[in-house]
């Protein structure tokens, strides 16, 4: 009986120990993380895979994406008021056209932009409509309002219906200065906030001609290309929206992926994520992944990777 008690404190000993050894074997919690990525909506089916496969790869890791466009996206992360902006805007020194899209960039203002990838612009019309190419000029002629009736340009007889996208859009900054030049979209034009919003309103609209990132039409480019870059056909098995959607050929070329890296296709854009000033932490991880091999197999299946 005596050897009771001497017996139930060694117990106790042992589990105080066993305890303390719980606790510090035991694994903490990776901190919940946040990434914001604001601006160009033209970058969105890309971002929502990246970020998708890379919270899978980082479950404590969250990407939020918003949008507002490229101009609202830069301004945004000047500001400090976004962490990562996603941007098709040329470098201020690059607006005119010239210089290499590809190369990084930091500019007077703190912005640091890492090019991820090439972009086009493709101009759009419903599956219905028998316009095959388009020339820069016939495009002006278009969207100032001199060409009326698709009649003029060899479809059937229709009232043309122009769609453009908002101000301080990537997508329209590029389309009003290498089409438009100092010619004005004319007045009657549908505005619409986002890419997604103006294939939408095309294929629901025989009539209309539009113009959108390549990266919403990547079922129809992808058929395009294994075809041998001709014009999408509205009997090819896409379904869906884009199934009512056809693509155009400007000055006789696709923003097919060759015809973007060679930069012939006259409407290529490029892809930047934009920090203010080196990346650290989490987003150079972010930016990291992107640039990686697997990242930029997730970026060929929207647009044309840089490595």
């Amino acid at each position: 009986m005596r050897s009771v008690a001497p017996f139930s404190s060694l117990v106790a000993v042992v589990a105080i120990l066993l305890l303390a050894g719980c606790d510090s074997l035991a694994v903490s919690t990776p901190e919940p993380v946040t990434l914001t990525i604001g601006g160009a909506t033209a970058m969105r089916p890309v971002l929502r895979a990246l970020a998708d496969d890379f919270s899978r790869q980082h479950p404590n890791v969250s990407v939020s994406l918003l949008g507002g466009g490229s101009t609202l996206g830069e301004a945004s992360v000047r500001n400090g008021e976004l962490q990562l902006g996603a941007s098709t805007l040329f470098p201020p020194e690059q607006r005119t056209g010239a210089g290499d899209p590809i190369s990084a960039t930091v500019t007077a203002d703190p912005l640091r932009r890492t090019p991820i990838g090439l972009d086009g612009i493709a101009v759009i019309v419903h599956a219905t409509n028998d316009v095959d190419e388009l020339s820069l000029v016939q495009l002006q002629d278009l969207f100032s309002g001199k060409v009326l009736d698709w009649q003029a340009l060899g479809s059937n007889s229709g009232e043309v219906m122009l769609v453009s996208r908002e101000d301080g859009s990537g997508s329209r900054t590029l389309f009003e200065e290498r089409v438009m030049g100092e010619e004005r979209v004319s007045l009657t034009a549908v505005v619409m906030p986002t890419s997604e919003d103006v294939v939408t309103y095309i294929a629901a609209n025989p009539q209309a001609i539009g113009y959108v990132s390549r990266g919403h039409l990547a079922p129809l480019l992808a058929t395009s290309e294994a075809a041998g870059a001709e014009p999408p056909s509205s009997s090819l098995p896409i379904s869906g929206t884009l199934a009512s959607i056809r693509v155009v050929a400007v000055e006789g070329v696709l923003p097919v992926s060759d015809a973007l890296r060679e930069q012939r296709y006259p409407l290529t854009q490029p892809l930047y994520l934009i920090t203010q000033g080196p990346p650290t932490g989490w987003l150079r991880r972010f930016l990291d992944f992107v640039l990686s091999p697997a990242g930029q197999t997730i970026v060929g299946r929207f647009h044309v990777p840089i490595r």
